[in-house]
């Protein structure tokens, strides 16, 4: 009996062995970046960097990591975002520049804070409350010449942040590429509100496949429908829902 006993407790201790470091594991979690001016993780998503970004192409809402750093991955392993050797697309831009975000997630919120080539430069209160699915931020008085804004989200109830870079080209007289602070992102691809389906005209997009990788800003047909791809993507089925991965553009 006593033989059996301690088999018994044996085996419950390596079982407990193999399920701690998964008890121990953060939950998954993947929830924002900022689209426009377009990040560094949203270039990648987007295929318009000339060199690879590895996996964070495939999820640009998931640079989240401690609060309190000054990295653009945040210190996690998406360690390509802070090479800053790396010829990363700028965007050409006034000295007053609107960012926003595209959350996929609503974590309630402490703070957004700007940093301008690390430097804190402006601090937007999120009051502990969930904020919207497209986040807009004003920032002015921006000083011309390249720069790079890291922009922290703060979430309240957990010691994360989220993280996201975006490299400028800030010139005299230059425009916003934002749209004066809304809660709405601009369209880049069209200029109908992608929300609105337009009225019926010919399939221009190829069939959705769900074999096929997807990334943000990629269309496909579907039941006659025309889909745009919010990020990367590969079996979900077109559809219009709030959260989902694709935006309706308009009849076939």
């Amino acid at each position: 009996m006593s033989r059996i006993r301690a088999t018994l407790v044996a085996t419950a201790a390596a079982a407990a062995a193999l399920l701690a470091p998964l008890a121990a594991a953060p939950a998954a979690s993947a929830h924002g970046w900022i689209t426009s001016p377009e990040s560094r993780q949203g270039f990648c998503a987007e295929g318009a960097t000339s060199f690879d970004c590895g996996e964070i192409k495939y999820e640009p809402q998931s640079v989240e990591a401690p609060k309190g750093s000054t990295k653009c991955s945040g210190g996690s392993s998406y360690t390509i975002l802070d090479d800053n050797s790396k010829p990363w697309p700028r965007t050409t831009t006034g000295t007053t520049v609107t960012f926003q975000w595209k959350l996929t997630a609503a974590h309630s919120t402490a703070s957004w804070e700007y940093f301008l080539d690390g430097v804190l430069y402006r601090t937007f209160d999120g009051g502990n409350k969930q904020p919207p699915s497209n986040v807009s931020q004003t920032i002015e008085g921006l000083p011309t010449g390249d720069h790079t804004m890291l922009v922290r989200w703060n979430i309240a109830d957990t010691a994360n942040a989220f993280y996201s870079c975006v490299d400028l080209h800030v010139v005299a007289g230059g425009t916003d590429p934002g749209d004066g602070g809304t809660t709405t992102p601009p369209v880049t691809t069209s200029p109908t509100d992608p929300t609105t389906p337009t009225s019926p005209g010919t399939c221009s997009a190829a069939a959705w496949s769900s074999s096929s990788v997807y990334l943000g800003g990629d269309q496909a047909s579907y039941n006659g429908q025309i889909y745009r791809a919010n990020w990367w993507t590969q079996g979900d089925t077109p559809s219009n829902t709030a959260w989902g991965p694709w935006t309706l553009v308009g009849s076939c």
